[in-house]
């Protein structure tokens, strides 16, 4: 019983470590590929888990929606309703500087998330949204887990495959001569603000298709699980920390730090509870001097982006 526990408990870090690793390469595509500085993951993350809930939860009383729509229309549905919000900000903000995207997607995610808390006809309010469908769900349970941490490491596997194809095209090499030098790019006739957008909205996609994924793991969707230190200060630390420019870094990023934050979990939980609750807060200054010592003494990551250098002679 053990061992099945233990083996439980692993595929949990590893579903959620997966999840966290699509939000992680997606942020890479805007900051590590593109340089767009988006502090606004959450907002899309619960776009795709709210939108999915909707198209393919059970019928309700509390919300709109619950048209038990197939799981694979529910999540494509819910990736171009993010692609829509994506262009829209895109749209307004990808032609000024960097900090009015910053704070764009900031005022967007505090947007979502209260108007997914407040609007009962919406999202259920603070109810949230139940009987969401999840894959492979009359399975026994440990069988259950372990079939969906299969689909989802396939589907970041598959993810990083499409991306890293992208980068060695010729899109991706575009896309790095914006970011490291816009005025020569720009003076070569690229067309600067259309490419950008195209890695914006992919970015949040992914994060949208995370958003479906954590529903269906978690067959439900509440506003606490909006929580912007989780789904979005955490994947900065997880991309920062494995290497932005990198998406093998991504998601070595996204391994160590759910790893690292889950275990810390199971520690703080054993102290009494007075001093549970301030070491759960603790959890977080850790994380923030981990991430001060990683931007002190590697900035680049535990695996750098990697560059072509040209051959000089």
């Amino acid at each position: 019983m053990e061992l099945i526990g233990i083996l439980n408990y692993a595929l949990f870090i590893g579903i959620l470590a997966g999840i966290y690793a699509l939000l992680s390469l997606g942020l890479n595509m805007q900051w590590g590929l593109a340089g767009l500085f988006n502090i606004g993951i959450v907002g899309f993350f619960a776009i795709g888990a709210y939108s999915f809930g909707i198209i393919s939860g059970k019928v309700s009383n509390y919300h709109i929606g619950g048209w038990e729509m197939p799981m694979v229309l529910g999540a494509i549905g819910a990736m171009l309703i993010a692609a829509f919000f994506a262009w829209i900000i895109g749209k307004l903000c990808l032609r000024l500087r960097s900090d009015y995207l910053a704070i764009a997607t900031i005022g967007l995610a505090e947007t979502i998330r209260l108007v997914l808390k407040s609007e009962t006809w919406l999202s259920g309010g603070p109810r949230g949204i139940t009987g969401i469908p999840r894959p492979f769900s009359d399975l026994a349970y440990t069988e259950s887990q372990m079939a969906f941490f299969a689909l989802v490491v396939g589907l970041v596997f598959l993810t990083y495959l499409l991306l890293q194809r992208q980068l060695k095209a010729p899109w991706g090499r575009m896309m790095r001569a914006i970011r490291d030098n816009e005025i020569s790019a720009r003076s070569i006739g690229k067309e600067i603000e259309k490419k950008r957008l195209h890695a914006f909205i992919l970015g949040c996609v992914l994060m949208a298709l995370g958003g479906v994924l954590f529903a269906m793991f978690n067959r439900s969707i509440t506003p606490e699980a909006m929580d912007p230190i989780h789904m979005t200060f955490l994947i900065w630390v997880m991309l920062i920390l494995g290497g932005s420019g990198n998406n093998k870094g991504a998601i070595l990023g996204a391994l160590i730090v759910t790893t690292v934050w889950s275990v810390s979990e199971i520690i703080t939980d054993q102290l009494p509870h007075e001093i549970a609750v301030q070491a759960k807060y603790a959890r977080v200054f850790l994380v923030g001097l981990v991430l001060q010592l990683i931007l002190r003494f590697r900035p680049e990551g535990l695996l750098p982006e990697f560059r072509l250098q040209a051959n000089s002679k």
